[in-house]
């Protein structure tokens, strides 16, 4: 089995909205990201420049969400402990819709969902070294988090998604486990890191916890969305140069999955239709 190279990661997600305005001053107003529109598409940032972190799309007239397979949520990952005592405070102060806050062991998060029930993580990792690990598996957990610890590590005051902030990992809804685990781990080179959690799997590259998050929590073979559904469109997988792009989708043409020329990179579809522009192009 082939694997990644440790620099892969997860460049810039892509969803398509029903009310791209309202959505969009959610992620500027209340998560405080910097946009910029062009053509009818928002693109989200810290800086507000490239590499973007998000990009809206308009979504066609009448598109609906269902039971399908696609995002269960995107991740953004925080640079410090501290970024998310003071993300936490601002979210509250704002009476966002904050739905979960958990200690995973390898990091603390806090969850909710934007206008449009797309779900989102905000997480700071802890350093590597205090990962727990047993025979050879990452052991993360889902615990209630601390507030009161979390909330003594800072005491800044909040402007907006600090510089550093990006995509750290997607979790995807797929039909399948084994299949989509076939995909990922054989044919793209992820190496899984957690099999412990039911109904679910944890994929990265170089050692990480998960770039990737795959479940079956819609259901096991639930449909794919279709075409015009609003939600994830695709998301970009970033690979260390074009050198192993084209090494990966020679690999993914020998296996009959054909990769389609797109921009900077190859587009492709996971077993339950879940898009991936791979590139090893900054997102833009």
């Amino acid at each position: 089995m082939v694997s990644l190279s440790p620099d892969t990661h997860i460049g810039s997600v892509h969803l398509a909205v029903s009310d791209l305005m309202e959505t969009s001053a959610f992620y500027a107003d209340v998560l405080g990201f910097r946009m910029v529109e062009d053509g009818g598409v928002a693109a989200f940032s810290a800086s507000g420049a490239p590499p973007y972190d998000l990009v809206l799309h308009k979504a066609p007239p009448g598109a609906v969400r269902g039971r399908t397979a696609g995002l269960y949520h995107f991740a953004i990952l925080l640079p410090a402990r501290t970024h998310l005592a003071a993300v936490l405070r601002h979210l509250i102060d704002a009476q966002a819709p904050i739905e979960g806050a958990s200690d995973h062991a390898v990091s603390e998060a806090v969850y909710l969902h934007d206008p449009e029930g797309n779900g989102i993580e905000i997480y700071a990792d802890r350093p590597r070294e205090r990962w727990p690990a047993r025979a050879g598996q990452l052991e993360m957990t889902t615990k209630a988090l601390d507030l009161d610890d979390l909330f003594r590590a800072g005491t800044g005051s909040w402007e907006g998604m600090p510089p550093g902030t990006r995509i750290g990992h997607i979790h995807l809804r797929v039909n399948d486990l084994t299949r989509a685990e076939a995909f990922y781990a054989g044919l793209l080179g992820f190496d899984v890191m957690v099999r412990g959690y039911p109904g679910a799997l944890f994929l990265a590259a170089g050692g990480y916890h998960h770039h990737i998050g795959l479940n079956t929590w819609a259901g096991a073979g639930a449909p794919p969305p279709p075409p015009d559904a609003a939600g994830l469109r695709f998301f970009t997988l970033q690979l260390d140069d074009q050198d192993e792009v084209n090494r990966l989708t020679a690999r993914l043409s020998e296996s009959g999955v054909v990769p389609k020329a797109e921009g900077a990179g190859f587009f492709v579809r996971d077993p339950s239709s879940n898009g991936i522009l791979i590139t090893s192009h900054p997102p833009c």
